[in-house]
């Protein structure tokens, strides 16, 4: 297949058929290299994109091995699978002209989610629903691809007195890629950064030119090891994993809120594979803790390894954690917004702006956008409203296709005026 032919809407179409989760998007991200390097672009693959070594929440290798034959097997370009290794993310730059330098982070990860079938739920109808069962693009990113595509094609048809920078990142969801993205050097000569997100319960034709302060977010693997036995013959042999991993369940959920500002807490995934009639030896759960602002989180932190470790000695087992995401959060420039706003009011079918919203979850486009701003740039995170008909991952999310073409106007449009 020749994906340079391929529309914006037959792209997204295409990723959402095949949808990778965080660090196995080799198709994804070979793909759009492909289409890149026709236009021109200069390309930075896997770790030449990433800080390989500070990847969060990584697959097994075993995993990342499957992942990439599937991506060869379905078509991905292998040339720049190669040129990949084992590791996903892209930045593409083209210099246009002696202005400033723009940049633009695009998400590309799935979601372990299973899609609906349903005759409603327009990807079932008009078949290009996940051809991977228990892979679903529940949250957009497919979107997102095809803007950034979508972008790069429109700047190569106009007038651009500058530089554009395409952050290609792997892994957002559980926050595990923008990190490793934002400690290279892509960053560091970057004058305006946007990054874009479909959907968020908005009608198509809204604009939002400013998200703002979402809640900075640690995510932890935690693991109990204990002793087996029999729990009918000898179950004072044992040391419970699964006993000292409920407990601390229970006590985390009891952190006091904090007076200062809100906190949060949740237990997504626990697991102990162990027989009925067998004192656990191992269990683990996967802890999410989020705060207003970097102290709430930290106190929120501090408080949740507290518990975690006394829940270890309590039941006189081991116990081992690891960092599995993370994020913080950050402040959208007045001038970005006021330029994305600008930008909005020129588009035709852009009807409804709004210049600040509040994000009520985390991003981890927070550390990129902070980069920027830390090294004397500015930036903005654009939300674009895209009609979903079901709230963000689940199984039935979907977005309004014209959203695509609007978002690729807006941020064409924001570029444009960023360098006049």
């Amino acid at each position: 297949m020749e994906y340079s032919d391929l529309s914006v809407i037959e792209l997204r179409r295409d990723l959402h058929c095949h949808p990778e989760v965080g660090w196995t998007e080799f198709r994804t991200t070979a793909i759009v290299a492909a289409i890149l390097d026709e236009l021109g672009f200069e390309l930075a693959l896997g770790a030449n994109a990433v800080n390989e070594a500070s990847r969060l929440g990584v697959p097994s290798s075993e995993e990342i091995a499957a992942a990439r034959q599937r991506a060869l097997d379905h078509g991905a370009p292998e040339e720049y699978l190669e040129q990949m290794g084992d590791v996903t993310g892209l930045v593409a730059t083209k210099r246009y002209g002696d202005g400033p330098t723009v940049g633009i982070r695009i998400d590309m990860d799935a979601l372990k989610i299973t899609e609906s079938t349903i005759p409603d739920h327009a990807p079932a109808r008009e078949e290009f629903i996940s051809r991977h069962r228990g892979l679903m693009h529940a949250c957009g990113h497919d979107g997102h691809t095809a803007i950034g595509v979508g972008v790069a094609r429109a700047i190569n048809r106009s007038e651009f007195d500058g530089t554009l920078k395409l952050f290609f990142q792997p892994a957002e969801e559980g926050g595990r890629g923008g990190k490793p993205m934002s400690e290279t050097d892509h960053l560091e000569a970057v004058d305006h950064f946007m990054t874009v997100h479909l959907g968020l319960g908005h009608e198509t034709g809204t604009i939002i030119a400013g998200r703002e302060t979402p809640l900075p977010n640690t995510k932890y693997d935690v693991r109990y090891e204990g002793a087996p036995s029999h729990a009918g013959h000898a179950p004072n042999e044992g040391r419970n994993a699964l006993q000292a991993m409920s407990a601390a369940i229970q006590n985390l959920y009891a952190i006091p809120r904090h007076g200062d500002g809100g906190t949060r807490v949740n237990i997504g995934e626990v697991s102990a594979p162990n027989q009925q009639n067998v004192i656990a030896d191992q269990a683990m759960m996967r802890v999410e803790l989020r705060g207003e602002t970097p102290e709430l989180e930290n106190y929120m932190t501090d408080e949740a390894v507290r518990i975690v470790e006394a829940a270890a000695e309590m039941h006189d087992v081991d116990v081992a954690r690891s960092v599995y995401g993370q994020t913080t959060t950050f402040e959208p420039d007045g001038e970005m917004v006021g330029i994305v706003s600008d930008a909005a009011n020129a588009v035709p079918d852009i009807d409804h702006v709004i210049l600040r919203e509040p994000i009520a979850g985390s991003e981890d486009a927070s550390f990129l956008i902070r980069r920027v701003q830390e090294t004397g740039g500015t930036a903005t995170y654009i939300g674009i409203g895209a009609s979903n008909p079901s709230g963000h991952h689940t199984s039935e999310f979907d977005i309004d296709e014209d959203a695509i073409e609007l978002g690729i106007d807006l941020v064409a449009e924001a570029i444009l005026q960023f360098a006049a």
